[in-house]
């Protein structure tokens, strides 16, 4: 599982962190059933703590995507619906965009603009 973090963005890690996971399930990456990475090997992979992976992990378990089987580790439960992803994307765009100095109406006729 190839995650990166941007560590000039304002969310907090563990939610950046749930979002990386949920893009690369969104994207194929994992399959229901599949295992993940263990929760140390992802912190050390991202250089963060292993706690805050933790966090992220539980967070999207609440979400009903991943399951936590004692014993067997963490496991794609089922895939996000997209309409999920979407948003969260959207987010992410618009906490860009603001940072660049764009509202989210100035976005919006961007977006309208693309063809």
């Amino acid at each position: 599982m190839l995650l990166s973090l941007d560590l000039s963005d304002p969310r907090p890690l563990h939610e950046q962190v749930a979002g990386a996971i949920r893009r690369s399930i969104a994207q194929g990456a994992y399959a229901p059933g599949d295992r993940l990475p263990s929760a140390r090997d992802l912190a050390d992979a991202l250089g963060i703590n292993a706690n805050t992976v933790l966090r992220a992990l539980r967070d999207l378990r609440d979400e009903g995507l991943l399951e936590f089987r004692r014993g067997r580790g963490v496991s794609v439960h089922r895939l996000p619906d997209t309409k999920s992803v979407l948003e969260s994307l959207a987010r992410e765009l618009l906490e860009e965009a603001e940072r660049r100095g764009y509202g989210k109406d100035e976005v919006i006729e961007i977006l309208k603009e693309l063809p």
